[in-house]
């Protein structure tokens, strides 16, 4: 078992189906078998449609900022839409918003190319989960790949993704509010520090709810893909 820092854990565990549209991948159906192997047919009951609006605020951080500020607090705008600067990294991220599904849980976010040149990302966004001091979790895992938490969000494996200004690229992020021992406090982080490749600029996202992550410890990402609308 990882020792997790004290934090409030998350009592409620949401009974409702997962279903994240990822570039029309079938996932509803990937999510129903995972929660109920023996299920032939899809219910109506059981399917939830995520809507990638922004889940939280975000603000903008400098590379600099990314690597040796770690001690700083969360801020952004409250509601960040288009007609917000674009940050002098030439990209927006947003986060969608959190959805639960018997523990396991799912969210979004969203990569914007907001600047005048074409931008490319090939990979793994490059996360850590803050406290509420702005402090990242030592013992929060963030992982390539999504296979070790769940097998219902399909991760397309690193390949290159450009975008024209406009168009947008997503990661899912996915974890498990599960607590495995009560008397190891579970991770409630309330902020993300995200940049879409190792070494690039940061921003600091705070999605609705924060990230209950129980004590597992275990953050699982997929590769940018290129967005349903960015196309």
């Amino acid at each position: 078992m990882i020792p997790i820092r004290g934090r409030t854990a998350s009592r409620a565990l949401l009974v409702v189906a997962l279903a994240l549209a990822v570039g029309g991948c079938g996932l509803a159906a990937e999510v129903d078998r995972e929660l109920d192997p023996d299920r032939t047919t899809p219910s109506a009951e059981a399917s939830l449609t995520v809507t990638y609006a922004p889940g939280g605020a975000r603000g903008s951080e400098p590379p600099e900022a990314a690597e040796t500020e770690t001690g700083a607090a969360p801020t952004g705008s409250a509601s960040p839409d288009a007609t917000d600067a674009c940050p002098y990294s030439g990209v927006r991220m947003l986060p969608g918003l959190v959805d639960a599904a018997m523990g396991l849980r799912a969210m979004s976010v969203t990569l914007t190319n907001c600047g005048k040149k074409p931008y490319t990302v090939n990979g793994y966004p490059s996360i850590q989960a803050l406290d509420e001091s702005g402090e990242p979790y030592g013992d929060v895992r963030v992982l390539r790949g999504t296979e070790d938490i769940t097998t219902g969000v399909p991760d397309f494996r690193p390949h290159s993704v450009t975008l024209k200004p406009g168009e947008s690229a997503e990661t899912v992020l996915v974890w498990r509010n599960t607590v495995t021992e009560a008397d190891v406090p579970a991770v409630n982080a309330p902020a993300l520090r995200v940049a879409p490749l190792a070494g690039r600029p940061a921003e600091i996202l705070t999605p609705d709810g924060g990230l209950d992550l129980g004590n597992t410890g275990r953050l699982g990402t997929t590769a940018w893909t290129r967005a349903a609308d960015g196309a």
